[in-house]
């Protein structure tokens, strides 16, 4: 868990809202994850190294026509393997997963100033459709 917590904490971003200090909520959640079947948290290695990693959670709803959706949540993936094709490999076996479960749709959210990163969605086929919102609790 401390690998992750830092590939989570290693960018602008990440780094304003992760406390790798305190590991005590990431295994909490962890174990959250790991006792329900709807969710999936990926993780990457290069040599022994966690490279990358992304959580898959998949939500039964009634739109749609009761649709199945698959949600994509905190993708990372470590400075040294950006451009590698990682995050590419990550996206698309998570697209493969969700189908095989029989997910109708994958959908995800990035943040406004991540724009390399809507590039990188948009190239995988992702389209940015609607306006998210969100409230801090």
């Amino acid at each position: 868990m401390p690998r992750i917590i830092a590939l989570l904490a290693d960018d602008a971003l990440g780094a304003t809202r992760e406390s790798p200090d305190d590991p005590a909520p990431y295994l909490a959640a962890f174990d959250a994850l790991a006792a329900d079947p709807a969710q999936l948290l990926v993780v990457a290695e290069s040599d022994g190294d966690v490279v990358g990693t992304l959580q898959l959670t998949f939500i039964p709803g009634l739109a749609r026509r009761g649709a199945l959706r698959a949600q994509v949540e905190a993708v990372r993936v470590a400075a040294s393997m950006r451009g590698a094709g990682l995050g590419e490999t990550l996206l698309r076996w998570a697209v493969e997963e969700s189908r095989r479960r029989g997910a109708a749709l994958v959908q995800l959210t990035s943040d406004a100033a991540r724009t390399d990163a809507h590039r990188f969605y948009e190239r995988l086929g992702f389209t940015a459709t609607h306006v998210g919102f969100k409230r801090s609790l």
